[in-house]
């Protein structure tokens, strides 16, 4: 099961937030062995968020946890995909999007554990 949470400084409208959901639940399948029908999605707009001690730009902290591991490679076809979609939906520089990958080898669900 992964897990996509999006940290935003800016406000995202509900139309933004339905191709965020499209867009990253594709996304999530460069991952191996991950769909969009196990994909947990969670969204904060209009965060104070603070570079450099300053709030000068709008800024996206992603946070993207996986059950099990996956190759540089595919990480490096996530990231890619994911500051495209928050650049084209929100209009963040890619240059203002940081993006920060949990691998878990233990994760619960249904009263049980994978």
């Amino acid at each position: 099961m992964p897990y996509i949470r999006t940290t935003v400084s800016n406000k995202i409208s509900d139309s933004a937030r339905e191709n965020l959901k499209s867009k990253l639940g594709q996304a999530i399948a460069l991952i191996p062995g991950k769909t969009e029908a196990w994909l947990m999605l969670a969204f904060e707009d209009n965060m104070k968020m603070y570079f450099k001690g300053e709030c000068k730009e709008d800024y996206a902290y992603i946070e993207v946890s996986l059950f099990g591991s996956t190759s540089d490679a595919a990480y490096d076809r996530l990231t890619a995909a994911i500051s495209e979609i928050i650049n084209e939906e929100l209009g963040i520089d890619r240059a203002n999007i940081y993006i920060k990958y949990e691998e878990a080898d233990h994760w619960g669900w249904n009263g049980n554990n994978f």
